[in-house]
């Protein structure tokens, strides 16, 4: 939509309620799971984990069934939902590490760059404050990656994605300054003896300060500072991302329901006792943040001027001890986190909006996460700038003859062998080895009848091959390190 054109939009949406004025403009916060599979909350379907304030998030809000992570792993699904751009064109595509484990090592990944144009950036310009608690991954303090050179007037959490591993964590970063925290020093890939393992030894593992629980007392208070202003609330969670670590009162709602069998790090991570309880206590968990914000969003008189988002950065993981099939973590989808396949990429996404969205509504909008940023520019009234995203707000609110929509979703991720995914309508169009060269194939699923791409029709369509390759053609842009440059012709030729 032209910038103009948006402009005009957006301020009608507001005029209709006599809400045109700045101060007006709805709060936005944006919670974001990690590594939290499609099924497992209750809107989706899950039975064994207790989610009631998802529950009802969903209840009062929308759920959308084709909603889509931009990549599915940490790094540059967070760089893409903050700068609306697909695989192809993202500055970060990968987990590029830097610096290693150990505090005294600490270097985060790859840094966005300086004058990157991210939505914390946009929403700044229409006048809101902007905040985020929880795992950043694009840059350390003393980068151009920090949070606050992209957009943001305050941040409390974890700056490095391996810090991250560790829930009880010897410091977190808050504003670019180094908070040391009540917890022992633990490397939480050390693996245990399992014939002479004790408690003391899952006891290792176990802290006093929980990071995800600081996060959001922070988020509390930013909300409550900021109370009579606009904002923005980024919220990134680490949670269920391993390590299994969780605070005991959860651990005790589940340690007897799942007939567990001890944990012992031989697939990386923490060791625990009952790690299906713990990962259940740590979604749990999640939701109790999330029923927590609600609840003071509401004491504080915000309820009706406040947009709550929650989704996540992409499938449930396949190690660590977590057992996605004991949950059906990702509804019998294919595919997990680092698969471009349904069960990789597919995320739940819950809306509220109270008197702004129909409570109870679930819809079937193709979206990704390359898209909130144009959706929160035409909310807010601002310039979305050159952005691979289409706004979903009209779906939100009602006027659904008038959402534009994408004629395909794109998806590449450089790592596991180089992957391409392309939602072509109810068409999905897998290729794998991508790096191996010209070799690899496209496999072809019809999604409105096999969601579970069991099916690979691709010898049957030819034509929709053909489009699928010009589709990779105009939409790949070189990336800036070779290590994310996977399409055969880019490729330097072996000798």
């Amino acid at each position: 939509m032209p910038s103009i054109l948006l402009l005009i939009y957006s301020a009608a949406i507001f005029a209709q309620d006599a809400t045109a004025d700045s101060a007006e403009r709805p709060n936005i916060i944006y919670i974001y799971a990690d590594d939290l599979g499609y099924a497992e909350i209750g809107p989706y379907g899950q039975e064994k984990i207790k989610t009631p304030n998802l529950d009802r998030m969903a209840n009062e809000g929308m759920r959308f069934t084709d909603h889509y992570t931009s990549t599915p792993v940490c790094a540059p699904a967070r760089c893409m939902l903050l700068t609306g751009k697909h695989g192809g064109h993202s500055y970060i595509r990968g987990n590029y590490e830097m610096g290693g484990f150990p505090d005294s090592l600490e270097g985060g990944q790859m840094p966005l760059p300086e004058g990157t144009y991210t939505v914390a950036k946009m929403l700044k310009q229409a006048g809101y404050v902007t905040a985020l608690t929880g795992k950043w991954g694009l840059g350390m303090h003393n980068t151009t990656g920090s949070p606050l050179k992209q957009g943001f007037d305050y941040y409390f959490g974890y700056l490095d994605q391996k810090q991250a591993h560790n829930f009880y964590p010897t410091h977190l970063w808050e504003n670019d300054e180094s908070l040391k925290l009540d917890n022992p020093v633990i490397f939480v890939h050390k693996t245990i003896d399992s014939a002479r393992a004790a408690d003391d030894d899952f006891n290792y593992f176990k802290g006093k300060e929980y990071a995800p629980e600081l996060m959001t007392q922070k988020a509390l208070e930013f909300i409550q500072t900021n109370k009579n202003r606009p904002f923005f609330l980024y919220m990134p969670y680490t949670i269920p991302h391993v390590s299994l670590q969780a605070p005991e009162e959860y651990i005790e709602q589940y340690k007897d329901k799942f007939d567990d069998q001890p944990y012992y790090g031989q697939k990386g991570y923490a060791s625990t006792k009952y790690p299906r309880a713990t990962y259940a206590a740590m979604i749990s968990f999640l939701d109790a943040q999330v029923g927590l914000i609600m609840q003071h969003i509401k004491k504080l008189g915000l309820d009706e001027n406040t947009i709550i988002m929650f989704s996540s950065d992409n499938g449930t993981t396949f190690n660590g001890g977590v057992d996605y099939r004991f949950f059906n973590s990702v509804s019998n989808m294919r595919g997990l986190k680092m698969d471009v396949f349904e069960g990789g990429i597919r995320e739940p996404f819950l809306v509220r909006w109270p008197k702004r969205i129909k409570a109870n509504s679930i819809n079937t909008h193709i979206s990704a996460q390359y898209d909130v940023m144009a959706t929160l520019a035409e909310l807010t009234g601002q310039d979305a700038g050159n952005t691979d995203g289409i706004s979903f707000l009209p779906t939100l609110i009602g006027k659904e003859n008038q959402q534009q929509k994408h004629q395909y979703l794109y998806f590449e991720y450089p790592e596991k062998g180089g992957q391409l995914a392309i939602r072509l309508g109810d068409w999905k169009g897998v290729k794998l080895n991508v790096r191996e060269g010209a070799g690899s194939k496209w496999m072809l699923f019809d999604l409105k009848k096999d969601r579970n791409e069991t099916t690979d029709l691709a010898s049957q369509y030819p034509k929709i091959i053909e489009q699928l390759d010009l589709i990779v053609k105009k939409e790949h842009q070189p990336a800036h390190i070779l290590e994310w440059e996977f399409i055969s012709s880019k490729l330097p030729k072996k000798k």
